[in-house]
């Protein structure tokens, strides 16, 4: 099994840059002119991928749910959803939008019928959410569009993953696990980095990223440096003149494009194994230390701690390595205070 994932003409994967996925959700309430609007300015950052929420409230919530409030907000989870979904015409609208940028749109379905309309969208690739991870049967029903699958993980361990990565597998399908928290704006003690790592020991096959919810992008950047190879984070274009349910956890133009840069210099900074590089040749010419005359020494004296050190640059005959060895060595011929020790100088 692959462990890339395609996305149209997108490769992710551990040799390959990180890949940003904007997350658009509903901050745009509902409004088709809003979200176009809001894709538009990611767009224009630099965004190359841009994913939406496919929400069928119907089939997606039960009647408990208008009595649901949740921690970021004073209504009711199935008023704000439904506020907030756009119906299939406007959802495909914003679609044909993104795509006639020359850029990709992928969705999370949170029901079976709203996998069916991305289905008939036929979207390059599936993201699941935190809430469905567990939902192992959801997961089934989606993985049967054959589409590469992207998983949050936020709120599940690592058993309960299992499951639906067994389904996955099952259908052969290359797919990426994010690690994520789902507290709105998520604090920095919670965020827990090291998820990552641990993703990846237990899930060998998968790609791995970072779903992020805090309120900056360090966290992203961050996650670039212990292999996350896919971010997802909420975007808004302007925090100030814009509201929305998930503001307080979504970037703006100004830190998309930090991300955009940022995770590309960080991922071109890896690799490596600790030893001299040949372009390092002219700094450690003066860089590095020689073994030097501290004082004047004269025909006879011998070499010690008193009458010699390491001093730049480094290019005499004796360096760091051999400062034990030439101490109590007789100097043959006089050597001038803070020149280089010689060859020639000793007996």
């Amino acid at each position: 099994m692959s462990k890339n994932i395609k996305i149209g003409n997108i490769l992710i994967g551990d040799k390959h840059p990180p890949v940003i996925i904007v997350e658009l959700g509903i901050n745009h309430n509902g409004n088709l002119d809003i979200a176009i609007d809001i894709a538009d300015k990611a767009i224009q950052a630099g965004a190359e991928i841009i994913k939406h929420q496919t929400h069928i409230v119907d089939d997606e919530m039960s009647e408990e749910a208008k009595k649901v409030i949740p921690g970021n907000s004073n209504k009711n989870i199935y008023e704000i959803i439904k506020n907030c979904a756009l119906n299939e015409r406007d959802e495909r609208k914003l679609m044909n939008h993104i795509v006639s940028k020359k850029k990709i749109f992928i969705s999370t379905p949170f029901s079976r019928a709203a996998a069916d309309r991305l289905g008939k969208f036929n979207i390059p690739a599936f993201k699941i959410g935190s809430g469905e991870c567990n939902n192992h049967f959801l997961v089934d029903y989606i993985c049967k569009f054959k589409k590469p699958i992207i998983m949050s993980t936020g709120m599940n361990s690592i058993k309960s993953i299992e499951k639906s990565v067994k389904v996955i597998r099952k259908h052969k399908l290359p797919y990426a696990l994010m690690h994520c928290t789902n507290i709105y704006p998520t604090p920095n003690n919670l965020i827990r980095l090291d998820c990552i790592q641990e993703l990846k020991k237990n899930f060998p096959d998968a790609v791995v990223g970072l779903s992020d919810h805090s309120g900056s992008v360090y966290s992203c950047l961050g996650a670039v440096a212990l292999g996350a190879r896919v971010l997802e984070k909420h975007y808004i274009d302007n925090k100030k003149k814009r509201s929305g349910p998930d503001i307080s956890s979504s970037m703006d133009t100004t830190e998309l494009k930090q991300l955009i840069r940022g995770s590309n210099e960080i991922f071109e900074s890896l690799g490596g194994n600790k030893s001299p590089l040949k372009k390092e040749a002219k700094t450690i010419a003066f860089a590095f230390q020689s073994v030097v005359a501290t004082k004047d020494i004269f025909k006879g004296e011998k070499l010690s701690i008193n009458n010699i050190f390491l001093r730049r640059p480094g290019n005499g005959d004796y360096r760091v390595k051999d400062f034990i060895k030439i101490l109590g060595k007789k100097v043959k011929k006089n050597i001038k205070k803070n020149t280089q020790i010689q060859k020639i100088h000793l007996v």
